[in-house]
């Protein structure tokens, strides 16, 4: 059975120690390599061959997130799992985004910390249950904030408008209305709504909420 092979970076040598401790009681886990920060990281990965990064996400010279968007770029075949004090929405939301393969706490035991490692290396992403309890919570915090969001008349009108595909001066001939005030109304409606991807957001969220 081929191992999985592991590299740990924390800037606190006590918490590689630990990690290593209780991975090296695991036959389908080696430890090929340790590191302080982001960088020691990047050297390991030029000359070993490596499966999985167990990285914390705060570390001198290069942050686990500045080390996350290397590794992805430069090697992208090996996983990174981030371990981490901070069980914030913001936190959770910044390691989906760069590509991280999973997040767990560093309070959690042995058997969180295993499972992540397997079910990374076959192919999921993993989450710990208090990281996905906090990033649920935050998105029917979200999606509550949506549901709540006042339109005023002629916004709605032009959102109807932009979600029928209707350009800024078509919108602006059938409202009598300046191209600015057009582009202005846009604006305010991607803030107010919070959609991501611009005009195609609010295609999206005119549909979903019922105005078309």
């Amino acid at each position: 059975m081929k191992k999985v092979k592991v590299v740990i970076a924390d800037d606190h040598q006590i918490v590689i120690d630990g990690l290593k401790s209780l991975l090296n009681q695991e036959e389908s886990i080696e430890i090929v390599g340790e590191a302080l920060n982001g960088n020691e990281v990047l050297e390991i990965l030029e000359k070993t061959e490596v499966d999985l990064v167990v990285l914390d996400i705060e570390m001198p010279l290069l942050s686990g997130i500045e080390t996350t968007k290397k590794i992805k770029e430069k090697h992208p075949n090996v996983k990174v799992l981030i371990l981490s004090m901070y069980n914030t929405e913001k936190f959770v939301r910044s390691v989906i985004e760069i590509g991280a393969d999973g997040y767990i706490l560093k309070n959690k035991g042995k058997e969180e910390l295993v499972l992540a490692i397997k079910y990374i290396i076959d192919g999921e992403e993993f989450f710990g249950r208090e990281v996905e309890k906090t990033f649920r919570s935050s998105q029917r915090k979200k999606d509550n904030e949506l549901k709540n969001v006042k339109l005023t008349k002629r916004e709605i009108e032009v959102l109807k408008l932009i979600a029928l595909g209707k350009t800024t001066p078509i919108i602006s001939e059938e409202l009598c209305i300046a191209h600015s005030t057009v582009e202005t109304h846009r604006r305010n409606l991607i803030e107010k709504t919070g959609v991501d991807g611009g005009s195609k957001g609010l295609v999206r969220y005119a549909f979903e909420k019922g105005y078309m």
